[in-house]
């Protein structure tokens, strides 16, 4: 006997079963082409622009303490000079009055609060001068006359980095690659796109969808994050369970280094073995001994079937169960196998549930989003058909919806998407990007949430913390710990690091599973490398940066 889950009163038509019985008296029809998608024009996943983001600023104070101020015990190299009028007439007399924006030490930069600000309005710098160059050549005079002057210099894309990494600490210039967005060429047989490093991660991935093609990595802030600042952050995003890491995936790189010299490497083979693969030395590395002004990137080609469902489990466990079920089942067509907890839920719902509807009538202690992508509508439907129907009948699942058409599968993938934003709209929010064993993966929630709570510092205002949640990619290992609060605090912090990094690496994980190391993280390197490694990686910095004006006082 099969029963169907109550009715469910949202948008979402009820297409999870539920089974009672262990032994099925009649085969289950196929799903109807309605539940499974077929979208050769789909969109990408929800736009995360920064101009969407400013919604959630209204709880937050307006004035953010310069970074400087914030940690006095970070003091200015005074190795570095301060910018001068003759700096500033050569930079004029090689750029137009567009590629500059300057502001004296004694005028109002507020104007320039979007590229000394980051994301998360945690940390801002006090550079006076943004410089925004339209050619791989300027770079390289800047970089030349920089380098020779000994002025800092902080290399920006999008600014959606997420550790301090993209905005200066003190007075650096800051370089902006928003003039640099073209896409150079794309060969449709190999699939490799060759673009300029601040072409906009979903301008490129809308550009191959016309070609029948995807970007291999997909990011909540596509909007906004530029193709070379995702290379330069190593970031992995919602797409490397399917499509592997950017190391893997990037084929040539063009690089300016810190002395101008142009390094093109804008290879299009997929297989060279000639001597050793410089472009690993620059993916990952924030723009410390370089800036990546172009891209050689191998895309895939646009799946033509889609579907993704929104299901709810009963504790982490389950979420582990569900996620190797779905390696076994869905096998090749899995491209997303995402998690989220309940308070994550609830800190979101606040902020769009308005707008998009929750897809489950009742809260569940965890919930998963999975995606599948083939090239067969009829294939990919008996497979979801046969996972579904073993997950529910088993009881690993117990609940859940699947989209319908397009506007749904965006609004399932929104709840997923918006959880970071969602975590700072009441002040601010110390985000922790981990990886961990997938047993371990959760129990570092468990004990923040543990301390956080002993300290006295969680609960209802006016204690500083309102959760700790967590969410991520069980693919790979990634855990996003978001901890919300009503400000940033000393005090909360205190309580969160050194402890976070001792957890992780008790258990053996990293301290950075794709945000990076930036400011927020210089320190605690240790606790994921061994000195050997940080040697090694000190000395690659001093080799191609000797006086160090590539993005000081992070990374390492």
């Amino acid at each position: 006997m099969l029963k169907l889950n109550k009715p469910m009163t949202n948008i979402y038509k009820p297409l999870i079963r539920k089974y009672t019985s262990a032994s099925l008296t009649k085969q289950i029809p196929v799903l109807s082409n309605q539940v499974s998608l077929t979208i050769p024009t789909l969109k990408p996943h929800y736009k995360f622009h920064i101009s969407s983001q400013i919604c959630c600023y209204s709880a937050v104070p307006n004035r953010i303490k310069y970074t400087a101020d914030a940690y006095p015990q970070v003091q200015r190299n005074n190795q570095f000079k301060k910018l001068s009028s003759d700096d500033l007439e050569y930079f004029k007399s090689i750029l137009t009055k567009q590629e500059i924006l300057y502001f004296g030490p004694d005028s109002d930069t507020k104007d320039l609060d979007p590229f000394n600000e980051d994301w998360m309005r945690k940390y801002k710098g006090q550079s006076h001068l943004v410089l925004k160059p339209k050619t791989v050549e300027k770079i390289s005079l800047i970089l030349n006359y920089c380098n020779e002057e000994k002025l800092a210099v902080v290399p920006q894309g999008g600014n959606t980095d997420l550790v301090g990494a993209s905005v200066p600490v003190f007075d650096e210039i800051i370089l902006s690659l928003n003039n640099l967005n073209k896409i150079r060429h794309f060969d449709p047989v190999s699939g490799i796109l060759k673009c300029d490093a601040g072409v906009i991660l979903e301008n490129a991935d809308n550009y191959l969808r016309e070609q029948d093609h995807i970007f291999p990595l997909d990011l909540g802030a596509k909007g906004s994050c530029h193709v070379g600042g995702v290379c330069a952050t190593n970031a992995g995003g919602l797409r490397l369970l399917r499509y592997g890491s950017l190391h893997g995936s990037v084929l040539g790189l063009e690089v300016v280094m810190p002395n101008g010299d142009i390094v093109d490497s804008m290879h299009s083979l997929r297989k060279d073995n000639t001597g050793y693969d410089l472009k690993q030395l620059f993916i990952g590395a924030e723009g410390t001994i370089g800036i990546i002004t172009g891209v050689s990137i191998l895309t895939q080609p646009k799946p033509k079937a889609i579907n993704v469902s929104f299901l709810a489990v009963k504790d982490f466990e389950s979420v582990q169960k569900v996620f190797v079920k779905a390696k076994n089942e869905l096998a090749e067509i899995l491209s997303a196998f995402e998690f989220m907890d309940k308070r994550a839920i609830q800190l979101t719902k606040k902020h769009i549930e308005k707008d998009t509807p929750f897809p489950l009538e009742e809260e569940y202690p965890f919930y998963v989003l999975i995606e599948t992508s083939g090239s067969s509508k009829i294939h990919d439907d008996e497979k979801l058909e046969t996972f579904l129907e073993s997950a529910m009948e088993s009881e690993v699942v117990v609940d859940g919806t699947i989209a319908q058409d397009n506007t749904e599968l965006q609004n399932l993938w929104k709840w997923r998407e918006m959880i970071p934003e969602s975590s700072q709209c009441q002040g601010g929010v110390y985000k922790y990007d981990v990886s961990l064993p997938l047993k371990d993966l959760y129990s570092l929630v468990e004990v923040v949430n543990e301390k956080l709570t002993e300290a006295n510092l969680l609960g209802d205002a006016p204690k500083p913390v309102i959760a700790a949640v967590g969410y991520g990619h069980i693919g790979d290992g990634n855990l996003h710990l978001n901890v919300a609060t009503r400000l940033y605090s000393k005090e909360v912090e205190k309580v969160l690091e050194p402890f976070v990094y001792e957890y992780v690496s008790s258990k053996h994980g990293s301290i950075s599973a794709e945000h990076g190391l930036g400011f927020q993280k210089k320190n605690y390197i240790s606790y994921t490398k061994s000195e050997p490694e940080i040697k090694m990686m000190r000395d690659l910095k001093k080799h191609y940066d000797p006086n160090g004006i590539m993005n000081p006082y992070k990374f390492i």
